[in-house]
């Protein structure tokens, strides 16, 4: 595609707003994985995860369309994402060893990118969509994206510190995030239309039910491991 046509720069802001769109829920992981480290280290995280985990979406988008096929990769991320939420929920401020591995900018990038990896599954392909197959284009409008995603994720930072209840807010939204994971997965999509028939529902309804209950698992194991923790 001509970079002097309409149609490429058409395309290229149809990308960076997707992008923008689509990564509210990325920008939350970033602030959320970044909140423990001291202020020096904070900007770090969040300029190398979010640059990374770009360069990372460019890698996904070119083979989304085989990925989203493969059985049981959406519920492993759904599984992966639970995970993620819950371990966001614990103090990371602790004396221990493994507090202090928590508190490595090393672990805040690497959950940075993990949760961007699952969450993008799904993103990724109306990105692919709008790049209509020229990687150029791709790369320049998700490389454009990147300090917009930056923008948010040190916004969202500064109001975490405010706003504690956020950080609970944040880790829910991955819960929900990973239960419209599991109900899209392929391997389960038998099961999940017959609970559409035997509940009287659409799958999009069904997805938003199955969120709601991932963000009540994540919010309510996090509260029994912090009380096993006090109580330690």
């Amino acid at each position: 595609m001509d970079m002097s046509s309409a149609a490429f720069w058409l395309a290229l802001l149809q990308i960076i707003w997707i992008n923008v769109l689509l990564s509210g829920d990325n920008a939350v992981v970033i602030a959320l994985a970044a909140r423990s480290l001291p202020p020096t280290q904070q900007r770090r995280a969040i300029v190398i995860g979010s640059g990374a985990a770009i360069v990372m979406r460019i890698v996904l988008t070119v083979v989304a369309a085989q990925l989203l096929t493969l059985p049981w990769l959406k519920f492993a991320g759904a599984i992966l994402l639970v995970y993620i939420g819950v371990s966001l929920l614990l103090p990371q401020g602790d004396t221990t060893e493994v507090g202090q591995k928590q508190n490595s900018l090393m672990v805040a990038i690497r959950t940075i990118l993990v949760a961007d990896l699952v969450m993008s599954l799904d993103n990724v392909v109306a990105v692919a969509a709008a790049a209509m197959g020229d990687m150029r284009l791709l790369t320049i409008g998700l490389a454009l994206s990147i300090p917009l995603v930056i923008f948010g994720s040190t916004l969202l930072l500064k109001v975490i510190e405010r706003l504690p209840l956020i950080v609970w807010i944040g880790a829910a939204l991955l819960g929900f995030v990973a239960g419209e994971l599991l109900v899209d997965d392929p391997a389960l999509q038998r099961v999940m239309d017959r609970a559409d028939v035997f509940l009287g529902i659409s799958h999009h309804q069904l997805a938003i039910g199955v969120g709601i209950v991932g963000a009540l698992i994540v919010v309510v194991l996090g509260k029994i491991f912090l009380m096993r923790r006090k109580a330690d």
